[in-house]
């Protein structure tokens, strides 16, 4: 082999060994990176994934605060006509508290009125009970003068006054108490068939009286009424069965 042959088949020889050596390395790079890219291929989808399911919660959350903010809403308005509702009772009521001081103006004049003419008329009443009724006056003028009194509870003993009053006409009662005859006092069983008759019955049942509101005085009964007035006095205290008795009444004008 001649010397410029051997050179050249050094050469060629150097060059395939060294091209060799070469695509060795490139493809072992190139898997290399193969696997680079893999790795951040897989890392990029799980960062993808990851992203996706936040996505899809915060979408859930969004629709579920969207959900609220209409429920919300609705409420809102519900509520905000509860509240115009009660602000026109507050209104309401405020008005009247306005006329609670006009009222007092009305009414506490009103109630002396009553009470004047409530004295007046037990006055000139058949005496049912007329010291109770007489105290009961003095009671509603205390009560009118009381600060600690309400006017509503002023009120309220007027009428309940007036109302007692109006059952005397029709209740039939017995009571002890005491009467003057011709200048002495004297203890009697007093009967009173509403305010058509009032009776007075001696304690040892020997003398009754009757009054005469025509002429605002007692005046004695015969014997005839003594009987029938003892039994209206023990009728009224249950004592005796109800009966028809014999009384003493005035005839109607």
């Amino acid at each position: 082999m001649s010397k410029r042959t051997l050179i050249a088949s050094t050469v060629i020889g150097a060059f395939v060994l060294g091209s060799s050596a070469v695509s060795a390395d490139t493809l072992n790079d190139l898997h290399k990176e193969e696997g680079r890219i893999h790795v951040a291929a897989a890392k990029s989808q799980e960062k993808i994934n990851n992203l996706y399911e936040q996505s899809q919660e915060l979408l859930a959350e969004y629709r579920q605060v969207v959900d609220e903010t209409e429920n919300l809403k609705v409420y809102n308005d519900y509520v905000a006509t509860l509240v115009a509702d009660q602000q026109r009772g507050i209104d309401s009521l405020q008005r009247q508290i306005d006329q609670i001081d006009e009222t007092k103006r009305g009414i506490v004049p009103l109630l002396f009125r009553m009470i004047d003419s409530l004295e007046k008329f037990i006055a000139a009443d058949v005496p049912i009970k007329l010291a109770e009724r007489n105290a009961r006056i003095e009671r509603l003028r205390d009560v009118m003068g009381n600060s600690n009194v309400t006017v509503s509870e002023r009120f309220r003993q007027v009428i309940e006054a007036y109302q007692i009053e109006l059952d005397y006409g029709s209740k039939i009662d017995a009571y002890q108490g005491n009467m003057n005859y011709n200048g002495t006092d004297i203890t009697v069983d007093f009967f009173n068939l509403g305010r058509t008759a009032l009776i007075a019955l001696s304690l040892d049942q020997k003398n009754a009286w009757m009054w005469d509101n025509g002429n605002r005085s007692w005046v004695e009964l015969d014997g005839s009424y003594l009987e029938s007035s003892i039994e209206a006095v023990r009728m009224a205290r249950k004592q005796l069965p109800a009966n028809l008795v014999k009384l003493p009444i005035p005839a109607a004008e």
